[in-house]
């Protein structure tokens, strides 16, 4: 028997995956988890005078979070969009940050150039994981911390993901992105790139008055649901909101009629550059 494997276009699948993240207006998102960016860089142990890159950094959650901390910081993304709503809001916040446009897998930085590197439910969007995570470890001095959040497999945006995966199939032979949210797949991919790992499991809760609520915010905001709805015509589409809406109502612990708080976890993992 003669096995033939599917080898990507990642070329072409990173065009669309920026073409996705452009569409909706992802920042809508980014508000509300904020509180992980923070979390992050308190875990992350960075401080004053530190040079930090924060890699997708979309709308800047935390590359501004960074900066809270007295750190000199630059973000880096491939949507203008967003880097333009993360310039508006340090500049609101009046913090001196650099917003570049360049590709996680490219990042457009010499080795070595930062003593931290986080990124936060952002380069485990790349198509090629080992790339994205062999830039990271380029770009961080060696001792430095790289700092990453990423959606578990098991938890609900792992799921919606999953669940968003079953109508419209994602790209064949790329690796799923909630795999950076196993330790495994993180020691795999950074390889001798690191020294030590250190891994903690976090949740964050959505909060939203309904599951249709909820549907109706990703559905219009976050570029992966708002494109997959796109593509669907209306009874898939429909089909579609009913599963998320299941998804969401079976995650949420209130039981409330008034109110739905949907727990979300995440892996938060801080390596240090070998």
């Amino acid at each position: 028997m003669t096995i033939t494997t599917h080898t990507p276009d990642l070329a072409a699948v990173k065009a669309k995956q920026q073409q996705m993240w452009a569409s909706g207006d992802f920042h809508v998102i980014a508000a509300i988890i904020q509180p992980t960016a923070e979390q992050l860089v308190d875990s992350a142990d960075l401080h004053a005078g530190m040079r930090v890159l924060d890699v997708a950094t979309g709308s800047g959650n935390a590359a501004i979070a960074a900066a809270r901390l007295g750190c000199a910081v630059e973000g880096v993304d491939y949507v203008p969009e967003l880097l333009e709503r993360g310039r508006l809001r340090a500049a609101a916040e009046g913090y001196d940050i650099r917003f570049v446009e360049g590709d996680a897998e490219a990042l457009p930085y010499a080795d070595g150039q930062f003593d931290a590197v986080t990124t936060i439910f952002g380069s485990m969007f790349a198509p090629d994981h080992r790339q994205a995570a062999a830039e990271l470890v380029r770009v961080t001095r060696p001792g430095g911390r790289i700092a990453v959040a990423s959606w578990t497999p098991e938890g609900f945006i792992g799921q919606l993901l999953k669940t968003v995966g079953k109508h419209v199939p994602p790209p064949a032979g790329v690796q799923s992105p909630i795999l950076w949210g196993t330790e495994s797949h993180l020691q795999e991919i950074f390889g001798s790139g690191i020294s030590s790992l250190s891994v903690t499991e976090r949740t964050f809760t959505w909060r939203f008055t309904s599951a249709q609520a909820l549907v109706d915010t990703f559905r219009t905001w976050y570029g992966p649901t708002y494109k997959a709805f796109a593509a669907l015509d209306e009874a898939a589409a429909q089909a579609l909101e009913a599963d998320i809406v299941a998804l969401a109502t079976t995650y949420d612990r209130l039981g409330d009629a008034d109110a739905i708080a949907v727990p979300a976890t995440y892996l938060e993992a801080v390596a240090v550059r070998s």
